[in-house]
């Protein structure tokens, strides 16, 4: 016999009102209530007719995210947490990878195909916060690239992330330290320079040498190779990211220079590939699971009409010592 809303309510002792509250994710229902509900659809493996929620409020319980690339453990790990966390809202996650870095009439915008839109690590922004703020459809951006007054936000505080990575090198004695930074048009990798500059600005110290290139494999391992080649190395390396870091300890190694007793090297982001790598890389951790439970707690506050005001939530990267790095030997 299929389960109805009626066996839910018995199940967990309280009325089919509550019940009803719940799967419409009312912010009026008590949060013991809401677990005991939840519970009750669990053990009787309920499946609400999400269609006819939606058409009964007018809305979807689809939340849109737009990202620009797949290819990076971290924001993958983000997405994964968002998912899971609207899951347990009653909300499903509608995903979609933006070649177009500026296309401000995606198909996720149109028609009021989603109830609010999540930007993560966008490009360009302004476009898309223009065309959404027209459209009154609530929505947040995760790591981007300028502030705009009035949009909610969740960044990561990368000046520290970049301070505390190489005030770390400072501490293991090294003075000649260099930085590989990503492109400028992000602000991520526009923070963690400063970061790395102020931390060496108060040792008195200038960098060895400060190089740009894209966050990839091979744009590290170039820079690297361009040091070796011109016979010149920093006995300390703060990469911009890990692929950066990992190109990096391959032409090294590559050249016989062996890490981290001649060259300590460390990345940014801790990506799969961190905990992978031989020696173990040394990164700076960016907090997936805070970034989504923050994102995910703003873009329904803002869909139900309970956050009236814009919120920008800062959180902090935490350094993750390994075997990249060590002391700087006399």
């Amino acid at each position: 016999m299929k389960v109805s809303i009626f066996d839910v309510a018995r199940k967990s002792g309280l009325s089919v009102v509550t019940v009803s509250r719940v799967l419409n994710n009312s912010p009026s229902v008590r949060e013991k209530n809401r677990q005991r509900v939840l519970n009750a659809m669990k053990e009787l493996d309920y499946h609400p007719n999400a269609a006819a929620r939606s058409l009964a409020r007018g809305k979807t319980r689809i939340v849109g995210l737009i990202a620009t690339t797949l290819q990076d453990s971290f924001l993958d790990e983000v997405m994964r947490e968002i998912t899971t966390a609207l899951e347990s809202h009653g909300y499903f996650l509608a995903l979609s990878v933006s070649a177009d870095k500026q296309d401000k009439n995606h198909y996720l915008i149109q028609e009021e195909r989603v109830d609010g839109l999540i930007l993560l690590s966008p490009i360009h922004e302004a476009e898309y916060v223009y065309e959404l703020n027209k459209r009154n459809l609530p929505f947040v951006l995760v790591d981007n690239q300028t502030n705009i007054p009035s949009t909610s936000s969740v960044i990561v505080e990368n000046d520290k992330g970049g301070y505390d990575a190489t005030k770390y090198l400072l501490e293991l004695g090294h003075t000649k330290i260099a930085h590989i930074r990503g492109p400028h048009l992000f602000r991520s990798a526009n923070e963690r320079e400063k970061g790395f500059l102020r931390a060496l600005r108060e040792a008195g110290l200038e960098p060895f040498a400060v190089e740009q290139g894209e966050f990839s494999i091979n744009e590290g391992y170039r820079i690297a190779r361009k040091w070796l080649d011109e016979d010149r190395l920093p006995t300390a390396i703060f990469a911009g990211d890990d692929y950066l870091a990992t190109g990096v300890i391959n032409a090294l190694l590559e050249a016989g220079i062996r890490v981290p007793e001649q060259v300590s090297v460390i990345g940014y982001d801790d990506q799969f590939l961190a905990q992978e790598l031989r020696p173990l890389l040394t990164t700076v951790r960016q907090p997936a699971q805070q970034i989504a439970h923050h994102t995910v707690d703003i873009i329904l506050k803002l869909i139900q009409g309970t956050l009236q005001d814009s919120v920008t939530v800062k959180l902090r990267p935490e350094l993750i010592i390994r075997d990249s790095t060590q002391r700087l030997k006399p």
